[in-house]
This record gives C-alpha cells, structure tokens and sequence, in this order.
C-alpha cells in the first residue's frame, strides 16, 4: 500500500510516499526558517502564507522521486492537528480535495502519533537495511519532544478491532508540559542571547565549548503529577542571570553584528560569544536534558515498560542521546532500550505522517469531507 502523506502543522510544508507503513520512497520536506529567522520563532501568518505557496509544489515533488502519480498512490494521509491553525489548514484542505478528487481513502493523523511512529519506521527501516538492532516493541514510554509539545505517554496495543485487522495502539498520557514546551525553551534562550533562530541546533553546538557546572541551575520541582515538565522558569533564570550583566551588552554586540554579518558558521558565533556565554548555555542545556531524562527514566520505572521511544525536533540535541544511551547502558538498566528516530525523522516531516496513516487504514479508520484542522488535539487518554 502507497501512501501520500502531507505535513503542515507548523512552518515545514512536508509530503512523502511510504510503502507499507515500512520504505520511505520519498520524502520532501519545504523549511521555513529563513522566513521567520528574523523574527526569532514562527510567525503564524507568514507560515501559512508559506504554506500556500509551496504545498503543490512538494506534494508533486514527492510523488515525482517516488516515481508515482497523485492517482497511483492508494491512500491519504494529513495531519489534523495539533497545530498552528492556518498551517493545519493548508496541508488538511489540499490533501481533502485531492482525495476526493481522485476517489482515494482519506485519514486523519494526529501528529504527536505521527513523531511516536517515525520511530517505529526508522526501527523498520533499519532491520530491514540488515542492520543488527533490537525490534522496537510495545508498550513503549514516548517521550515527544519539540518546539510545541513536550509529553510523555505509554503505547500500548490494544486488541485487534476485528478478525484480519492488526491491533491497533492506544495511548495514556502520563505528563505533559504546563508551560513552555522544551524547544520553545531552547528558542527563547537563543533569542536573548542573540544566537539565532532554531535555537536548539545553536545551543547544541555552542554549549559544547561550555562548562554546565560552571553555572548550575539546579532541578526543577513540580508539584502534582511528577511526569508533568515546566521549562518557563528555567528560560527566566537565565533571563535574571543576563539581565543587568555584561552578558546583556555582549548579546547586543552580537546582535548588531549578526544583522550586518549575514550567513555565520558555528565558529563565527562561537568567537562572538565569550566563555561566561558558553557556560551560561551549557548550564542551561544541562538544566533542559536532566529534566527531560530524570522525568522520562522516573516514568519508566512507574510503568515497567523497559522500552523508551524519544522523538521530536529535540530529540536531534546530542547531550539528550548520550544521556538516554548512558542510561540504557547501565548495569542497573540491563533490560531497558531507547529508540530514537534519525534526525531526519525526528523534526516535522511527512513520511511519519503516512506511516501512522497507514495503521490507522489498516484499522479501518477513514474521514470524509467533514475532517478539519483542531489547533488542540489531544492524543490518548489523559494522566
């Protein structure tokens, strides 16, 4: 089975072709980052103005490298949300109207389901290629984690619906972020520090050339549900620790001169930043993983579930994977695995989109002309 998925819940236009939920045969994906660069995080008119603009032409794309014409592929599927909207609009009206138009099976994703199963797929992917991994079985902790979600759930699945149908899975959400997501965080950070927009990518590299004990931040306590996560507290740490400071000035500097600079390498922003800066950032991306990790490996043990999934744009960050590779390594951890998807998979993209699309047919699900975008779009049940 061959199906076309699209991607449009925020500022990357995406579509793919993925054969049996199991062979990416293509997989486009249209950034938006120098559009909103300048601004320092997504503005939701421009992105779907984008949209608009290049949501054919990587649709025709991805069927073009797969080797498929719109009416050769044998479902749809579109992200419905949660999102932005204007984007969600975009992606779900064409897809809509391409399906009808062509008389083709139509399915909603939601896209917190869609980063859970891009590692299911890149798990597939690599068995199938030869490599010698362990199979990503359910049930399985997900840590989703991004620019607009930050939640954990346990996948589980369920009994098979109907006799020849596969199970399908379920999910129960066990925490979530009150406030900012993780790579919103990241974003803001980066934004006041004068690094650049992503931020986590930026962060990333730079707090490599930092000492985090230099500027410890400490842990972050919740009260309530220990598997929620709050980062807004943290992003206003750093903002007290550069306020008022020479730090202050020197991100103005920085400012100033990444607006004549134009395009700047990593070592250019990193000879503009002084070591004070490169501590505070490897302070704060230290603060950022521990939680993430902690709440993660604390919520594991409560369930028993000894596999971990990690998806999301954030899910790229380095010190994130080698803090969740430690961990499984442990002699005290003999059992556990963790997934994660490539980084291609792991930030928004398409082929996620019809792999989970693909289940959700196989499990008889399908929409009509009534489907629409929902801005929030819970998954599963709640904690």
């Amino acid at each position: 089975m061959l199906v076309l998925g699209i991607e449009s819940s925020c500022d990357e236009t995406a579509a793919a072709v993925v054969a049996d939920g199991e062979r990416i045969l293509s997989s486009v994906v249209a950034s938006q980052v120098k559009t909103h660069a300048k601004y320092g995080g997504v503005v939701p008119e421009l992105a779907s103005r984008e949209h608009l603009k290049k949501i054919v032409p990587v649709v025709e794309e991805a069927c073009r490298q797969a080797e498929v014409r719109p009416e050769g592929v044998d479902a749809i599927a579109v992200t419905e949300g949660p999102g932005l909207i204007g984007s969600l609009l975009v992606g779900l009206v064409y897809g809509k109207a391409l399906a009808l138009s062509l008389g083709k099976p139509l399915v909603g994703v939601n896209h917190l389901e869609g980063h859970i199963h891009a590692v299911l797929l890149q798990n597939k992917m690599d068995r199938l290629s030869g490599q010698t991994v362990e199979e990503a079985r359910l049930p399985a902790l997900t840590l989703v984690v991004s620019g607009g979600h930050t939640s954990l759930f346990l996948a589980e699945s369920s009994a098979p619906p109907a006799p020849g149908r596969p199970a399908e899975i379920t999910y129960r959400r066990l925490g979530q972020t009150r406030d900012d997501a993780a790579g919103e965080a990241f974003d803001k950070v980066a934004k006041l520090l004068a690094l650049g927009y992503p931020g986590g990518p930026v962060i990333d590299l730079l707090a490599r050339h930092g000492h985090p004990q230099a500027v410890p931040f400490g842990r972050i306590k919740m009260r309530g549900n220990p598997f929620d996560f709050s980062f807004a507290g943290l992003k206003t740490a750093v903002l007290y620790r550069v306020r008022g400071t020479p730090l202050a000035a020197e991100a103005e500097e920085r400012r100033g001169w990444r607006k004549t600079a134009g395009p700047v390498t990593p070592d250019d922003l990193r000879a503009h930043c002084s070591s004070s800066t490169l501590d505070l950032i490897a302070g704060f991306q230290d603060a950022v993983v521990t939680d993430l990790v902690e709440r993660t490996l604390a919520a594991e043990d409560a369930v028993r579930a000894n596999t971990i999934f990690v998806s999301g744009g954030v899910a790229c960050n380095s010190l994130l994977r080698e803090r969740f590779a430690a961990a499984a390594g442990a002699p005290a951890s003999a059992r556990l695995n963790v997934f994660f998807p490539s980084p291609a998979l792991s930030t928004d993209n398409a082929a996620m989109i019809a792999a989970a699309g693909y289940y959700r047919l196989l499990a008889g699900h399908r929409a009509d002309a009534s489907l629409t975008a929902h801005a929030s779009f819970p998954l599963g049940v709640g904690a």
